[in-house]
């Protein structure tokens, strides 16, 4: 059997991908309210985890269980296309496992249990037998937690060392609910292949329009919430610009629902920015609060 291309393998990890739980994680590292410095190479090891091992971990993981579908949906992908010959696929998800797990023990206990649950997650979204992915509430939020919940609680746990205080905890579960939406949007580009084999995306399960609506309303509303917490807190002016960006936001959504499935892409570029940028905003609130010297 031949060995793929490193050219090959790095495709199959989508470097792309990576951008959204290295966010979350310097989202959770900000959060904490800690001196970079004073746990940097901490930092650089949890943002490596978080992205090009966990994340390619769960693309290599995807791609293997998805070939089937890729032979419709992306053809040209490293696995259907042959760059990826034979069982390689597989073999490179489950090296990059062990990999990550190897790396996340360097975070302490509670950093390697959330790169644990990453990883579990990440196997049950794409391999049977319980492959999360053939229903899209299910798929998408196990997905949403990966990118953005389960990043956000490392990167807050290792600049402290403890559980994080309940507030970043509340505000990480409410931006991995909004991913939710982000992931349905994602899956307009796969319809038809999703539909042959028999995945219940959201988009095949409801309809490209009515999906397009649920994740507009499933990315604003954890906004609107964030939005009022901060303002109990006494964040009125981190409040108030993710108020702004969440009012832009929904005069993007409204271009988007005229042309869901042309446009998802577009709104990706747009109000998804928006969104993540939110996200940081978010976390300079909380780290000015100093919740873990209380």
């Amino acid at each position: 059997m031949s060995i793929p291309a490193p050219r090959a393998v790095l495709e199959l990890l989508k470097p792309v991908t990576w951008f959204p739980p290295m966010w979350a994680f310097a989202c959770g590292v900000v959060s904490s309210g800690v001196a970079l410095q004073e746990r940097w190479w901490l930092i650089i090891v949890g943002v490596v985890l978080a992205g090009p091992l966990i994340c390619g971990t769960s693309q290599a993981v995807n791609d293997w269980f998805d070939r089937h579908v890729d032979k419709i949906n992306e053809p040209n992908r490293p696995i259907p296309s042959g760059r990826i010959p034979g069982r390689w696929g597989l073999y490179i998800a489950i090296i990059w496992t062990i990999l990550s797990l190897l790396v996340a023990t360097v975070l302490g206990i509670w950093g390697f249990l959330a790169a644990l649950f990453g990883m579990i997650l990440a196997w049950a979204y794409s391999a049977p037998p319980t492959r999360l992915k053939r229903n899209g509430w299910y798929g998408n939020s196990a997905v949403a937690i990966c990118y953005e919940g389960v990043p956000w609680f490392t990167g807050a746990v290792v600049m402290t060392a403890v559980f994080p205080d309940w507030r970043i905890v509340a505000v990480a579960l409410l931006y991995s609910i909004g991913a939710h939406g982000i992931m349905t949007l994602n899956d307009f580009k796969s319809v038809e292949g999703d539909t042959r084999m028999g995945l219940g995306s959201l988009p095949v399960q409801l309809g490209v329009e009515r999906a397009a609506r649920l994740a507009c309303w499933v990315m604003a509303l954890p906004q609107v919430v964030v939005i009022a917490l901060l303002f109990s807190w006494g964040a009125l002016w981190h409040a108030l610009a993710i108020a702004v960006l969440l009012a832009v936001q929904g005069g993007l959504m409204l271009r988007l629902l005229k042309q869901p499935k042309a446009l998802a892409p577009w709104y990706n570029a747009t109000g998804v920015t928006l969104y993540v940028s939110g996200m940081m905003i978010t976390a300079f609130a909380l780290g000015s609060m100093n919740l873990m010297a209380s």
